[in-house]
């Protein structure tokens, strides 16, 4: 059944390298790049606190094992910046395929 408090709220996914893209996403209206790495989410309808909750991945990018990670710090209710790190090595890359999904109360 569809339950939707358990549903996203927003979600993206999108090429991290080049010129950034999205490919398709739910109540997000824009990204920019901010560096290598560093992406801003816009959303389309804020949250209505900045306590949402929020999931994140990127694809391994040229044999290299990698992780997504969460910057906090830059959360805001309309707006968040992710940060792409390769693993173990805490280096900054651009992933071909990052998601992230959006789970919160909207204002």
């Amino acid at each position: 059944g569809y339950v939707v408090n358990g549903s996203a709220k927003a979600w993206v996914n999108f090429n991290g390298t080049g010129t950034i893209a999205i490919r398709d996403s739910l109540n997000v209206s824009s990204l920019t790049d901010n560096g290598t790495g560093v992406y801003g989410v816009i959303l389309t309808n804020s949250f209505s606190a900045v306590n949402y909750a929020t999931g994140l991945g990127c694809d391994n990018q040229a044999g290299v094992t990698s992780f997504a990670s969460m910057a906090t710090d830059d959360r805001a209710v309309g707006s968040i910046t992710l940060v792409t790190t390769q693993f173990l090595s805490n280096i900054f890359f651009d992933p071909e395929n990052v998601d992230c999904s959006f789970n919160g109360d909207l204002a």
